[in-house]
């Protein structure tokens, strides 16, 4: 909290001459000066306030004194008018006083700081010479305390000190008695020392032969222990070896029975359905097949050959891919970044997936067949998080192995007479799976038919 300092105004002026304070107020008159105005404070209006203290205007006497100390100093500094009526409100609680001040005769026997804080806010003539009185007398007290207090201390101590000289002497007694004592028994002591060290020496010699001959059986013992841990660990590793082939055989036995099985269930499934649907397209009946229906021959109102052939559907019309898909155990696999950049290379790999799955997953949905679409994972960063959508599986390659590696080991996978196509324009793929048993088409077929779904 800051200390105000005096200031000049009409009511400073005493003989002609203005009085100020040239140092700070004392601190106790200071806090005696912060009271009066906080208890005057609540006699005023708030219209009578400074903007400043306004707000202060509804705290209790403590709480203003406590959070508006500085503002109500620099204030009563500031505002002559606010100081007037602060004085005012001194003169109307505290009459004798104020009028004792305004005499120039203060009261002999009042406090000196009462006097001091009233002084200031009423600035009478000669009031600076009252304030420094007041902080010269609250220096002497605080003086004459410190120096009571400082010879009471005094005092203590010297008592203090005349008790520790008399332990002293009793324990310097106490102490030279046990160093005769100790002196005595140190003799003693040292007699059988001088004993004791003669054995110590002859047990020092014994002991150093018995280690000399520890040293050697230890050391042929771990050249025992390192050879037996040496064999231990070449066994350890012909069992391991031995358990990792053995372990390998069984794995490889039993994945390549689940493949083969796999392999023949599907080929399986697909002749069956082959043939139930060969058997619904061809089912006459019985009776009606006669020797005469195996010639060769155009019936009147039948199609000939060239008919049929000029019936055949174009590479690039997408009806052909929904006869393909139409075999039965069909198998779409599908070169996803060949199709992406063919048809919308402008977009985002991310948009490009997103687009390409949906319109293959309305397209399983169609169909029923099955539907892989193959990703190059060469370039990724960090694994893609993708949901795949229904019916639709989707694969990225691993590092170190191209996307038209891995279409080509899915061909390769297939079991021979699996109808499976191949949707990509790359040459080398059409060609790689092709050897394999796979029909490959354009990627553009699938562009035009994912675009009537």
């Amino acid at each position: 909290m800051e200390q105000p300092t005096g200031g000049t105004g009409p009511a400073d002026v005493a003989g002609g001459a203005a009085e100020s304070l040239d140092r700070p107020l004392p601190e106790g008159v200071r806090r005696k000066v912060v009271a009066l105005v906080s208890d005057a404070f609540g006699g005023l209006t708030v219209g009578e306030l400074p903007a400043q203290l306004r707000q202060y205007a509804r705290f209790t006497p403590s709480r203003r004194a406590k959070f508006a100390g500085n503002a109500m100093a620099a204030a009563l500094e500031s505002d002559p008018v606010f100081r007037r009526r602060i004085g005012e409100r001194i003169g109307q609680t505290q009459p004798e006083l104020a009028g004792a001040l305004e005499s120039g005769a203060p009261p002999a026997a009042a406090d000196p700081v009462d006097v001091a804080a009233a002084a200031y806010v009423l600035r009478p003539a000669g009031w600076v010479k009252l304030v420094a009185a007041a902080g010269e007398e609250v220096q002497r007290a605080d003086a004459e305390r410190a120096d009571e207090e400082t010879r009471h201390e005094l005092e203590r101590l010297r008592e203090e000190l005349a008790a520790a000289r008399g332990q002293i002497r009793a324990e310097t007694e106490r102490l030279r008695a046990e160093l005769d004592a100790s002196r005595k028994e140190a003799e003693s002591l040292q007699r059988k020392l001088r004993s004791a060290l003669s054995e110590v020496k002859r047990g020092e010699a014994a002991l150093r032969r018995s280690s000399a001959e520890t040293d050697v059986v230890r050391a042929e013992a771990a050249a025992q222990v390192s050879a037996a841990e040496s064999e231990s660990r070449r066994l350890k590793a012909r069992l391991a070896e031995a358990e990792t082939a053995v372990e390998a055989g069984r794995r490889a036995a039993r994945e390549g029975r689940s493949v083969e099985d796999m392999r023949l269930r599907l080929l399986l499934d697909t002749v069956l359905d082959a043939a139930q649907g060969l058997r619904r397209e061809l089912a006459l009946p019985p009776s009606s097949i006669r020797p005469a229906d195996s010639v060769d021959a155009v019936e009147p109102g039948r199609m000939s050959p060239k008919d049929i052939a000029a019936r055949a559907l174009s590479e690039t019309d997408p009806a052909l891919l929904d006869q393909l898909l139409a075999l039965p155990q069909a198998h779409l696999i599908v070169d996803g970044y060949n199709v992406t950049k063919t048809g919308y290379p402008q977009m985002p790999l991310e948009k490009q997936r997103l687009r390409l799955l949906g319109g293959l997953s309305v397209l399983a949905a169609q169909t029923g067949a099955e539907m892989t679409c193959v990703f190059d994972g060469a370039e990724l960063a960090a694994p893609v998080l993708l949901a795949p959508p229904r019916g639709v599986r989707v694969l990225f390659s691993r590092a170190g192995v191209t996307a038209d590696e891995l279409i080509r080991q899915l061909a390769r996978a297939e079991p021979a007479g699996r109808p499976v196509v191949v949707v990509s324009t790359d040459r080398e793929v059409a060609d790689g799976v092709a050897k394999a048993g796979a029909r490959p088409v354009a990627s553009a077929l699938l562009l035009k038919r994912l675009s009537r779904v």
